[in-house]
């Protein structure tokens, strides 16, 4: 019986070859589209679960409320990493670590600049990222160690031992190779290429030091391990007002444990509560693979069911001769399942071409994993997961047809499964205008955020990483650029002007008690504005003319209007306890997230922070040789550092990495889907009208136009678009204005792309449907209507 159903089902995909291309074509691109979303839904899903402690692992968080809101911070004061060893029964251990950057790693001739970080000994206990060489509870004891990664110790020392070797680390600190670390994957919350133990952060600067006591700064990560997971709610609460009882209760303030678990996918805290984060597009995009998946089935359904007349005597002649109605279901479902298995073979043929170009795109390293049995698994819950969804109404419709009725001819199969197969084409219709309407919204959200006023000028701006050279030559390097002529200003900052690295509280005249902001805080040199080509709107910038700037402050326009300061010149402001005279009020710029209001900001000037120097290149055609001037004069005053700069547009681009990868995906997934439903409405439309060829030669005898013709074959598909465009539109407009609602700058959804998204789909359905109406249409009447 098996074997006769299988040979059945192979004679019917040869004898209707159009139809099982169609079917096979459709089902493969719905499935190969589905695997590639999925590998990078997995991808995202399995961040840090490499950890063996995973689950107990957390961060330490911040929270505290101004003015009714809650703020979460991920930066807590650096006492916190001594007191969490204490203050809880259930924290079996804590860590600290601070981002090292990059940093001049340097032995014999080979020099490279790597990234990593400082941390405390207890890091690789309780991360447990997998060692090579060396001991996870001894390496990082002696202050002058350092751990390496493989890549990196097989840069540096080739094919000789690293074991016990030296690295020169920022032309300076000689640090000796105590362990080798696997290099870390790219699902990792940590990637480094080096960690120098927390100790030697202490030696060689004093601003840590000072800080070990001090509860009012919050800038340091912090990491417990919890001994059972479960005790979480209890821990939070024990840690939960730390911070108040430790002075800082000028605001409510608190403690809480941030799962590792969460760190990737819910990283997004929206007063108080996690809001989301990689978790919204996983959803996303799962939904998206869902969507595509099903117009695939539907497909499959639409045209077994359209053929179905075909096929009736077959089931007539099988019911005469004892088989049961569930025998025939089991032979339906059999051939569902049957074409599955060579739609997915072919999926991942198609997969496997499509994943070099898909990682660039996506910008992961992506691959199917033959020898895991969660592939086979997923592979078997696919193919039966579609060959039965796919099946299901064609077998159960199949199956009822009455044999004597069948037999003589009396069945109108056709009608009898007009209703399901219109609901089936609304169904397909409806997601891809969801789709249409989703990427029009998503690409005008982009296009607002790229479009901002930024409030500097990113052209010929460019920023390189400051050293102790630098710092210590800064002005004779200033003027040596200068005298280039390939430069117009340079200045060094605590933070690049793409991203914000600190923020403090600041008092002006009139402040009410109660209200307490926070400001985004920038430590500069000298010529900042003129560096970054920001508006001074009011007073000056600071100015080596004036001695007493180091007591100055400027503010940003925000911060202006949030004052009300109508003489703002010449103000007395409340910082850190001292008071600062107000010389200037530069435009308002774009330093955060482009889809949030600029925030208030005031500058200092003070050049012990640190931080990246940032140059303005003189306008020129030839940029390439203003660079080499620039670097001649960085390589004679350090000299021990390669000239590592980047563009600011650049760094720019990258806040928009994930929603472009959203724009991208979307609109190809998007075209795919599109695709996979015309071609179904293709071989429906050509069964359709094949099925009414007589009815349409009849018509064409009595005096009935081509026009006519065509008209009354697209006409019910028309009906079907249109119902399928009023059911997408409320949804669709519910759906995004959902999404949005998580940006607070957000575009208003234009009434006219639902209409518009409506007639292309209109269009798209009846550029299809009129090809095979016209065909139908042009037929000469005696050749459809001889035999009768």
């Amino acid at each position: 019986m098996l074997k006769n159903f299988i040979v059945i089902a192979l004679r019917n995909l040869r004898r209707h070859s159009t139809y099982s291309l169609i079917n096979i074509s459709g089902l493969s691109i719905g499935i190969a589209c589905s695997i590639l979303i999925l590998l990078w839904v997995n991808d995202e899903t399995s961040f840090d679960k490499f950890i063996p402690k995973s689950e107990k692992l957390y961060q330490v968080w911040g929270s505290a409320e101004f003015d009714g809101q809650i703020t979460s911070w991920r930066s807590v004061p650096l006492p916190t990493y001594d007191e969490m060893k204490i203050a809880h029964s259930n924290i079996a251990n804590s860590a600290v670590t601070g981002w090292g950057g990059s940093r001049l790693m340097t032995v014999d001739e080979t020099r490279i600049m790597q990234d990593g970080y400082f941390v405390s000994e207890e890091f690789l206990e309780m991360f447990e990222f997998s060692l090579i060489r060396g001991n996870a509870s001894e390496v990082l004891d002696d202050p002058s160690s350092i751990v390496i990664s493989e890549s990196l110790a097989e840069i540096l020392f080739k094919d000789s031992d690293p074991m016990g070797q030296i690295v020169k680390v920022d032309d300076k600190s000689l640090l000796k190779v105590t362990g080798i670390v696997e290099d870390v994957p790219d699902n990792s919350s940590f990637e480094f290429d080096y960690l120098i133990p927390w100790k030697h952060r202490e030696s060689i600067n004093p601003w840590v030091v000072r800080n070990k006591t001090n509860w009012g700064n919050n800038s340091f990560q912090i990491f417990v391990e919890l001994t059972d997971a479960s005790k979480e709610a209890e821990v939070n609460e024990g840690i939960h007002d730390i911070l108040t009882e430790k002075g800082q209760n000028d605001v409510p303030r608190w403690f809480f444990l941030h799962p590792m678990e969460k760190w990737r996918l819910h990283s997004n805290f929206e007063n108080g509560v996690a809001q989301g984060g990689m978790s919204d597009y996983v959803q996303l995009f799962t939904a998206i693979a869902m969507f595509i998946l099903v117009i695939a089935c539907i497909n499959f359904m639409n045209l077994s069911t359209a053929r179905s007349e075909r096929r009736a005597k077959e089931v007539g002649i099988r019911k005469t001769l004892g088989s049961r109605r569930g025998q025939l279901i089991m032979q339906f479902y059999g051939e569902s399942i049957l074409i599955s298995i060579i739609s997915f073979a072919v999926a991942i043929l198609l997969t496997l071409v499509a994943l070099p170009s898909y990682n660039d795109l996506v910008g992961k390293q992506l691959f199917i994993d033959f020898s895991s049995s969660q592939f086979w698994v997923f592979s078997a819950v696919i193919i039966f997961a579609t060959g039965i969804l796919s099946g299901s109404y064609p077998s159960l419709y199949l199956s009822s047809f009455n044999p004597v009725k069948t037999l003589k001819g009396n069945i109108a199969v056709g009608k009898a499964g007009n209703t399901p197969r219109k609901v089936l084409v609304v169904l397909q219709f409806f997601f891809s205008i969801l789709l249409i309407i989703s990427t029009v919204v998503i690409f005008q959200q982009i296009e607002m955020a790229q479009k901002r006023e930024l409030g500097y000028n990113q052209e010929n701006l460019i920023t390189l990483p400051s050293t102790d050279a630098i710092s210590d030559n800064f002005e004779v390097i200033n003027q040596a650029l200068l005298r280039t002529g390939a430069v117009e200003a340079m200045t060094r900052s605590n933070s690049s002007i793409t991203q914000v690295n600190s923020n403090n509280f600041l008092g002006w005249p009139g402040k009410p008690e109660s209200q307490r902001v926070m400001f985004v805080t920038i430590a500069t040199e000298y010529d900042y504005a003129k560096t970054m080509g920001v508006e001074m709107l009011y007073g000056r910038d600071f100015s080596r003319e004036f001695a007493t700037d180091s007591s100055s402050i400027i503010i940003n326009k925000a911060a202006l209007d949030l004052m009300g300061l109508e003489d703002p010149i010449g103000t007395q402001l409340d910082l850190w306890g001292s008071k600062m005279n107000l010389i200037g009020v530069i435009d308002n710029v774009l330093m955060g997230s482009p889809y949030e209001e600029t925030r208030p900001t005031f500058m200092i000037k003070d050049p012990n922070w640190g931080g990246p120097v940032s140059i303005r290149l003189s306008a020129t055609n030839d940029l390439q040789a203003s660079l080499a001037k620039v670097q001649e004069v960085f390589e004679q005053y350090n000299p021990a550092y390669p000239f590592d700069y980047s563009f600011v547009d650049v760094a720019f681009q990258r806040k928009f990495t994930t929603i472009n990868l959203t724009k991208k995906l979307a609109s190809i997934f998007s075209i795919l889907t599109i695709f996979i439903t015309g071609l179904g409405l293709f071989g429906l439309a050509a069964f359709s009208a094949q099925q009414r060829i007589k009815e349409i030669g009849i018509r064409k005898v009595l005096g009935a136009t081509v026009p006519s013709l065509m008209a009354l074959v697209s006409k019910s598909f028309s009906a079907l678009v249109i119902i399928a465009f009023v059911l997408a539109t409320p949804v669709a407009w519910f759906m995004l204005n959902n999404y949005l609602e998580r940006y607070p700058l957000r575009v208003e959804i234009a009434w006219w792309i639902f209409p518009l998204t409506g007639l292309i789909a209109l269009v798209f359905a009846l550029s299809i449907v009129s090809n095979q109406a016209l065909r139908a249409a042009k037929t000469n009447p005696a050749r459809s209507l001889r035999s009768e």
